[in-house]
């Protein structure tokens, strides 16, 4: 178990079973768009009255280079970009990590709600839902390598001393949908990378 504590606390009433998207979203780039749209497509041919839970993880953690932004910054990443999107009938939630994968699925249930269907392109975590008994349903991801986390954060850190929004715009734009850089351009998101270390400390 971890020593992080709990970090939204579980909610009374957990959401009714639905089909779950589960990621960090450190941030919310095309990868993402990719797996919610999927998602959408999947519940709206399958199971049409479902809710589509978008499930945000470390919710708990400090804030550093591997955590930039806080998980009520990361939901309105999402909810910005939901905006410019007609997927409806979402909820989000956030879920704390707790280091300890064997209980992780039972752990994250008392959030996204039990007994659903989990969409996702991470081998690991389906092997984990799986073995829960959940169905499961494992999507390709192209370019993988392009899309992980810590290649989108390099290169948003890269562009955080840059006052040129259309060169942000140009070069981000090839990894995060348009509405979710225009949303940390507009929030001063992308500036406190220039300033962080990997422990969260200041430098430079």
């Amino acid at each position: 178990m971890t020593d992080l504590d709990l970090i939204p606390k579980p909610p009374e009433s957990p959401p009714k079973p639905g089909v779950v998207v589960l990621g960090r979203f450190q941030p919310f780039h095309l990868g993402h768009e990719y797996m919610l749209e999927s998602a959408a497509k999947w519940r709206d041919k399958n199971i049409p009255n479902a809710n589509l839970i978008i499930a945000i993880g470390s919710s708990n953690r400090p804030q550093n280079l591997l955590n930039p932004w806080s998980h009520e910054e990361r939901m309105e990443m999402i909810q910005f970009w939901l905006k410019s999107k007609s997927i409806e009938d979402i909820h989000i939630c956030s879920i704390p990590d707790i280091e300890d994968p064997p209980n992780w699925v039972n752990h994250a249930s008392q959030y996204h709600g039990s007994d659903g269907v989990l969409i996702t392109t991470d081998f690991s975590t389906s092997e984990l839902y799986s073995a829960a008994g959940w169905e499961v349903v494992l999507l390709p991801l192209d370019q993988r390598e392009r899309f992980e986390g810590w290649r989108v954060r390099e290169t948003a850190r890269m562009l955080s001393t840059i006052g040129d929004d259309v060169a942000i715009r140009e070069v981000l734009g090839t990894l995060v949908p348009m509405a979710v850089i225009n949303h940390l351009i507009e929030s001063n998101g992308l500036h406190r990378l220039a300033f962080m270390g990997e422990g969260g400390e200041p430098v430079g």
